[in-house]
């Protein structure tokens, strides 16, 4: 038997390599050089090789074939028990799933129990609460009415509760009672602390120049053109009038918000109205005011009617920049949030009051016209001008249109009466026919009336500007120079009929130029020659001028004919 020699021979792994290779039918397509190797080791010993391994091999895969065989079946084996074991289990779990459930519910019905008897507590306290009433803790007691009504909305959803109804009952018999003494809290505090202003207190918020003076009756002391000059020199400023104090405005809040909800508007709204317009007229008949109608007017004499008319101008500047705006700004804050009634109120406290103040106004402006009455009536509408905006922005709801409609009425009337007594004015001036006769041909009291009445009129520049503006859009100050001048002539066709009652003809000349001369010299000095202008002062200088030389040349006939 040959044998390889040493180099022959191939190594284990070449050994494991071709034993793979051979098995698996590929010995003779791969590795050539190691195909040679073992052809030289000689088949007979390579094949002996070979067997012997696959013999290994295949008892070992039959060994691992055996032992995985045996898992297969434990694992089976496995399975089995643990189906056993689940089956076994499953009503166990059943059971421990229900009671599981069962501590749920139970939990579930604890924490509903809780809650129920939580409510019947705060019901007990809030009962507690609304039975000692508001007067020591008013803000306690309208946090138990809170919680009543919490309460109610809880029971009214859970009905299925026991005793429910009854609980149900009890809250609303308990809300009712607490509303009512809401009410009597409400009526009572709005009492106690709604008081007539005292005149004093309201003069101390005018400005100092819109103050009225010391003066019997409290008439001006420098007659109507005082204020005119007077009031636009100086600032205008008001204080604003507390007619509730501010800590007490909250509360009457909260408890306006309560009775609101629980549907007591109409009550609310009665409280406020009587409480607060008994009070605001009693502050207005404190001042003054008075109700007086057209009869009342005609009767008086001009002197008292004069004086009354001067502190009716003060009245309407007192209730509407401090009284009505005083009592718009709590009622804005009482009924804040509550627009349906806020506007009404407002509008109900102060129509009768509001009411007073526009009659007597009504009764001027339709009582017999008069040409004392033309200043006086454009005092009244020159307040009324000044005050439009502010009662336009107090008076601006709906539920207050009838009095908003009714001052912007009188100002019209106002306006109309004085025009209408203007022009009645200059017709007077020419027509006057008094008899009083001038013995030495001064200045006639015609004359002088006449001028005093237009230095009067250019007091009232702005507002005779307005006047005209309210029935022509025309320019104003063209309009007043043509009345002004229709005035003066008026006048001097006057004088030209007095001047001949004068049976001596120098007398007749010397009326008439001492009569135009006054008329040119106050015109002069006086605002009316910025309107009339200086052509007209140099023609009626003229006229001066000519009924002098007349007088001249009469007088001196009189002295050549003796």
């Amino acid at each position: 038997m040959t044998y390889a020699s040493h180099a022959d021979q191939i190594s284990p792994h070449e050994f494991r390599d071709f034993t793979f290779n051979f098995l698996s039918g590929q010995t003779q397509r791969e590795n050539p050089a190691r195909k040679r190797k073992i052809e030289k080791m000689g088949v007979p010993q390579a094949m002996a090789a070979v067997e012997a391994r696959a013999s290994s091999i295949r008892d070992a895969l039959h060994k691992s074939q055996t032992i995985t065989d045996s898992m297969v079946a434990i694992l089976g084996s496995f399975d089995h028990r643990l189906s056993a074991l689940e089956t076994a289990m499953r009503p166990t779990q059943i059971r421990t799933h229900s009671i599981r459930r069962a501590h749920e519910n139970i939990d579930k019905t604890l924490k509903a129990a809780e809650v129920i008897l939580g409510q019947f507590d705060l019901t007990r306290k809030a009962e507690a609460k609304i039975l000692r009433g508001p007067h020591e803790d008013l803000e306690s007691y309208l946090e138990a009415i809170d919680q009543l009504r919490s309460i109610i909305q809880f029971f009214s959803k859970n009905k299925t509760v026991k005793s429910s109804d009854g609980v149900l009952n009890h809250a609303n018999a308990l809300l009712s009672k607490a509303i009512s003494k809401l009410e009597d809290e409400f009526r009572q505090l709005l009492t106690n602390y709604s008081k007539p202003v005292e005149p004093d207190r309201l003069f101390d918020c005018l400005p100092d120049s819109l103050r009225p003076s010391s003066d019997p009756a409290g008439q001006k002391s420098d007659g109507k053109s005082s204020e005119h000059q007077n009031k636009s020199l100086q600032p205008v400023i008001y204080t604003p009038l507390t007619l509730i104090p501010p800590r007490v405005l909250p509360l009457l809040h909260d408890l306006a918000q309560q009775m609101i909800l629980a549907g007591h508007q109409q009550q609310l709204f009665r409280i406020y109205r009587d409480t607060r317009a008994a009070v605001m007229e009693q502050s207005l008949r404190k001042l003054g005011v008075e109700r007086l109608s057209k009869d009342d007017v005609q009767k008086m004499q001009w002197e008292v009617l004069e004086a009354k008319i001067g502190n009716w101008i003060h009245y309407m500047r007192i209730a509407v920049k401090l009284l009505f705006a005083g009592e718009k700004k709590i009622c804005d804050q009482i009924f804040e949030g509550a627009d349906s009634l806020k506007n009404p109120c407002f509008a109900e406290v102060t129509a009768n009051s509001m009411a007073v103040l526009l009659s007597f106004g009504e009764a001027i402006a339709r009582s017999k016209r008069s040409p004392e009455k033309l200043f006086v009536l454009l005092d009244m509408y020159e307040i009324m001008r000044e005050l439009q905006s502010e009662i336009e922005l107090l008076f601006g709801s709906k539920a207050c249109m009838e009095m908003r409609e009714s001052a912007v009425s009188l100002t019209k009337r106002l306006a109309q009466t004085a025009q209408e007594t203007f022009g009645d004015f200059e017709e007077a001036v020419e027509k006057d026919a008094t008899k009083t006769t001038v013995l030495d041909g001064t200045v006639h009291p015609l004359t002088s009336y006449v001028i005093n009445y237009v230095k009067f009129l250019f007091d009232y520049q702005s507002t005779l500007k307005q006047l005209f503006q309210e029935f022509d859009d025309g320019d104003s100050e063209s309009q007043l120079t043509a009345v002004t001048t229709r005035i003066m002539q008026a006048l001097q066709n006057n004088l030209d009929g007095k001047s001949k009652q004068y049976k001596d003809p120098a007398l007749t000349q010397l009326f008439l130029m001492n009569n135009i001369h006054y008329i040119v010299r106050s015109v002069r000095r006086s605002e009316a020659k910025d309107l009339l202008g200086d052509d007209w002062v140099q023609i009626h200088r003229r006229i001066v001028q000519q009924h002098a030389n007349q007088y001249k040349r009469v007088s001196w006939a009189k002295v050549l004919i003796i």
